[in-house]
This record gives structure tokens, C-alpha cells and sequence, in this order.
């Protein structure tokens, strides 16, 4: 590419990380609770997401889903009732039991892997993200040099700045852990947050892809 369509590129990409969505509030709400170090899970969950979205969207199969509008639907249901579904097991989530250290070791270890398969998760069921990646790669490559490690780049670029817009938000919410450490404060933490994701899929289930 030109330095022009670098410039061009990299703009986009900022303002598609740095906006807040499902992922941002995911870590946000994942750092209050259980710190940055934890929160490193959900990015890295984040943008394993999003190079799974992004071959998606260079395969071809980013094009089926936007014009196929059952296909579109299908996934736009299943991607909703997952943020749904995180958003109501924050809203009722008890305080855990903290135990002997042997069970908290075992207890962030498990939190660790599914903080990473939720964020995952909150990434790849997004069908408007898979059409913002199909949209946004086809430009920027050459189709008369190896389309792979264009896109290799490309998609390298789009999860750095991810990851780290996503730990900028996860280190301002830890910088503030002194005002969370209230219980009553993290009881309304998670509710927000939960309330948050619930209306995130509810909107996820009455857009469109037009």
C-alpha cells in the first residue's frame, strides 16, 4: 500500500478500537472485578476473535452472510442470545467463596480460560463485525500480489490496536480498584454491566445488515 493508504487504514482502525463496545465493556468489566493481569485473558480472547473474523471476511464467507439474510439472521440471533446470556450470569453472579489458596489458585486458573472463551465468544458472534471486515480489507489489498500475507499484516494491525485499546480501558479501571472494592459497589458494577450486555443483544436482535 501507499503511505497515504496506510494513513487511511490505520485511521479506521483506531476509531473501530478505540470505540466502546461489547469487547471494551467486557474487559472493563472483567478488570474491576478481577484485575488487569486477568483481563489480559479477555483481550487475548478478543483478538483471537477477530483474526477468525478476519478470515471469515477474506474467505468469501463474509459476503454469504451479508447477502444471505437468513444466514445473516441466523448468526445475528445466536450472536444476541450470547450477550444476553453474559449480561444475565453477571446480573445474578454471587460473590464467589474464596476458600483455602489452593481453591483460588484453581479458581482464577479456571476464570483465566473462561474469561478467554467468553471474550472470544462476545467477538465471533458479532455478524456486524464480520461485514465491517469485509468491507474494510478488500481496498487496502493488491489482488495482483499474495493476498496472505497482505492479510496477515492487515489483521496484525487491526488486533494490536485492539489489544491495546482494550488494556488501556482494562489499566483505567484497575487505576480506580481502591473505589471498587466495596462490595455493595461491585454488586452494582456487575449489574450495570450485565444490564449493559442484555442491551446489547437486544439491539444486536432488532438490527439489520443494511
Amino acid at each position: 500500500m501507499t503511505f497515504q493508504s496506510w494513513l487511511i487504514y490505520i485511521a479506521l482502525v483506531v476509531v473501530a478500537t478505540a470505540t466502546p463496545g461489547p469487547a471494551v465493556f467486557f474487559i472493563m468489566t472483567k478488570s474491576a472485578l478481577h484485575g488487569w493481569r486477568q483481563a489480559i485473558f479477555a483481550a487475548l480472547g478478543n483478538i483471537a476473535g477477530l483474526f477468525c473474523l478476519g478470515i471469515v471476511a477474506v474467505s468469501g464467507l463474509g459476503i454469504i452472510l451479508e447477502t444471505s439474510e437468513t444466514i445473516y439472521t441466523a448468526v445475528k440471533y445466536a450472536g444476541s442470545l450470547y450477550l444476553m446470556f453474559l449480561g444475565l450470569k453477571l446480573i445474578f453472579q454471587q460473590d464467589p467463596d474464596l476458600g483455602t489458596k489452593h481453591t483460588e489458585f484453581h479458581h482464577a486458573k479456571m476464570a483465566s480460560c473462561k474469561m478467554f472463551t467468553h471474550a472470544f465468544g462476545v467477538a465471533v458472534t458479532n455478524p456486524k463485525a464480520i461485514i465491517f471486515l469485509t468491507a474494510l480489507f478488500p481496498p487496502f489489498l493488491n489482488h495482483d500480489e499474495a493476498l496472505i500475507p497482505q492479510f496477515l499484516v492487515l489483521i496484525l494491525v487491526l488486533m494490536g490496536s485492539s489489544c491495546v485499546f482494550l488494556m488501556l480501558y482494562a489499566l483505567i479501571v484497575d487505576r480506580a480498584k481502591n473505589w471498587f472494592n466495596k462490595p455493595y459497589r461491585m454488586k452494582a458494577i456487575r449489574q450495570t454491566s450485565g444490564s449493559v450486555f442484555v442491551g446489547f443483544g437486544l439491539l444486536m436482535a432488532t438490527s439489520s445488515n443494511r
